[in-house]
């Protein structure tokens, strides 16, 4: 079957969380849950045919009500940081809840990571697609307007991962959607043998709170040049102010070509299991976060203890703290407008 459908229990208010799982021909198969519109598990073989799970979380539904980095939760309304959790929209100045140090960070305490989604299986041109969706009241996190979101989820026969974002509002408001999914595509240990490749030649330097200072730097002579393949541990201990800022990697590459257009900006190898992942987007960026917090803290699928970069995020996005910064491409959505952003995680060996 391509899809199925589980219960994967119930929250302490009585809803039922549902869980499926998509499946392709070449045994790939991903899970996806109404939490957060969480995607749970990506199995895909390694290069010798052995499937295995390349994403962190966990095996019961305690483990994501308990609070966790948003492992592969959709982050929203707004992904990323806003300086202050304040921000100023056609001349009326908004207050979002503060937590992440002064910052608001992934839509607040009470963003989409924790709402319940609706559910739809759909069949897309014969392949497995699961659609979710939320609707965002107006005031909700301090957001303007009714804000109806929807991610589709679509595991294709080229051994992709697609999810499809869009959005409608009512009112003028601010959006970034991504997935926060944590990858290590060996499957346990850490993360610094994964060889990156980003085709970003500018980075957004942050300030000691992680908010960008408004340039675009070239990575050129720095630590943050992934424009050829490079191991993530190479250069993270650098001495680099950047780096030390945020602990190893957590910002936000540009893509040397224009937003909305095709073509692969990302690859992930892991030498050892010679998985592979290649990343396409809509969006202008990616946010590449090295598992700098995860301290061993979390036990995870298994038992799994995740510790220090044990994962790492690839988070196709618009920029942080975009609404505070007019030199950047804008993230306002107004009435009549539909929000649309795609990204395709494709798999494979080598």
């Amino acid at each position: 079957m391509p899809m199925t459908r589980q219960i994967f229990g119930r929250t302490p208010e009585g809803v039922e969380i549902e869980r499926y799982t998509l499946t392709n021909a070449s045994g790939l198969a991903a899970e996806i849950m109404t939490l957060g519109a969480t995607w749970m598990v990506l199995r895909t073989p390694d290069r010798a045919g052995r499937p295995g799970d390349v994403l962190l979380g966990f095996d019961t539904l305690e483990g994501y009500l308990a609070g966790h980095p948003y492992f592969g939760s959709v982050v929203g309304r707004y992904g990323n940081r806003i300086a202050r959790g304040r921000f100023t929209l056609d001349g009326v100045t908004y207050q979002l809840p503060i937590n992440n140090g002064p910052n608001h960070l992934h839509g607040g305490p009470q963003g989409f990571h924790t709402r319940v989604w609706a559910a739809r299986p759909l069949d897309s041109a014969g392949e497995p697609a699961l659609e979710l969706r939320y609707l965002s009241r107006d005031g909700e996190e301090g957001y303007p307007g009714n804000l109806t979101a929807t991610v589709v989820y679509t595991l294709t026969g080229q051994n992709e991962l697609r999810i499809d974002y869009h959005a409608t509002t009512d009112r003028p408001t601010v959006v970034n959607l991504t997935n926060h999914a944590y990858f290590n595509l060996a499957g346990g240990g850490d993360v610094l043998g994964h060889v990156l490749e980003l085709a970003a030649s500018r980075f957004i330097p942050v300030d000691a709170t992680s908010i960008p200072l408004g340039e675009l730097r070239p990575v050129a002579g720095t630590p943050m040049d992934f424009t050829a393949p490079t191991a993530i541990g190479a250069r993270i201990g650098a001495d680099d102010e950047q780096l030390r800022l945020a602990g190893g990697y957590d910002h936000t590459w540009v893509f040397d070509r224009p937003a909305g257009a095709t073509g692969v900006v990302g690859r992930l190898y892991e030498p050892g299991s010679g998985r592979l992942v290649e990343l396409e987007t809509t969006q202008p960026g990616v946010q590449f976060y090295s598992g700098n917090y995860l301290d061993g803290t979390i036990s995870g699928k298994g038992g799994q203890v995740y510790g220090h970069r044990a994962g790492l995020c690839l988070e196709t996005q618009h920029f942080p703290d975009s609404p505070n910064q007019p030199q950047f491409p804008s993230t306002v959505l107004r009435p009549g407008e539909t929000y649309r952003q795609t990204t395709v995680y494709r798999f494979g060996t080598k």
